[in-house]
């Protein structure tokens, strides 16, 4: 980076990925291609976001605590089995044709999106949240998969853990979305270790745009609480519909 406005902008998109990826997912499809517009090598760019990831998810969780949301400790043990899937993610080369890639994942973020529009309504004003049990070890066991998915690449995977937890542990969308920033938080850290031993990782170009991906999940924690779980479903629709066309046409 050698002119000032390319500062600027990373700041402004990491703000933009910050808010996104707080109240919903799929943030990185943002912000890969910016890095890599910015002169980053692909695989670089790819490390140097997980920067501001681990920034963008402390401060988030930073910001549900202080209104009161948190999980603790179904989210540490989440956390671990990813941070384990992680490892072996980041590590992971797959030699998968760029458009092809593109095309799988917008029909996941299709399925994301008939998922939300068309699964029957839960009450979960009257159903006990499953956190222990078989549902603690059948979550960890999905969370080593998100893990590796998420040391792998990352981008829109918030859509996934946010419905998972909704769905399957009955939580709501508040307490998914503080629990997806947790254990995003825990098993990023292993990938980006893995990333900054492999020498993928341009910290100046991270830590700049750490200071928006911070400010942008602060604010969003903080909204998405204060709105409810109205406002989160809104949101997951219009970002997954954006996102799967932006991966299938563009």
């Amino acid at each position: 980076m050698e002119e000032w406005y390319h500062y600027a902008l990373l700041i402004g998109v990491g703000f933009v990925v910050g808010f996104i990826n707080t109240v919903a997912g799929g943030g990185s499809l943002l912000s890969l291609p910016v890095l890599i517009f910015l002169g980053l090598p692909p695989s670089v760019a790819n490390g140097t976001n997980r920067v501001a990831i681990v920034i963008q998810t402390a401060s988030a969780v930073a910001g549900f605590k202080s209104k009161g949301v948190s999980t603790f400790p179904f989210n540490v043990y989440l956390g671990i089995s990813a941070l384990l899937g992680a490892i072996i993610g980041a590590k992971i080369a797959v030699d998968v044709d760029g458009t092809l890639f593109n095309r799988i994942l917008a029909i996941i973020m299709i399925t994301v999106i008939l998922i939300i529009i068309f699964k029957p309504k839960t009450n979960l004003k009257h159903m006990e949240e499953r956190l222990t049990g078989k549902y603690l070890w059948v979550g960890m066991i999905a969370f080593f998969f998100f893990g590796i998915y998420g040391g792998f690449i990352n981008a829109g995977l918030g859509f996934i853990i946010i419905l998972f937890l909704h769905y399957f542990n009955h939580m709501t969308l508040v307490q998914a979305n503080a629990t997806k920033v947790a254990v995003v938080f825990t098993y990023m850290l292993s990938a980006l270790l893995v990333f900054a031993l492999n020498d993928k990782v341009n910290w100046k170009v991270g830590l700049v745009l750490a200071v928006g991906n911070a400010l942008g999940a602060w604010i969003s924690s903080r909204v998405s609480v204060r709105k409810g779980d109205k406002f989160i479903k809104i949101f997951l629709i219009i970002m997954v519909t954006v996102m799967a066309i932006k991966l299938w046409f563009f």
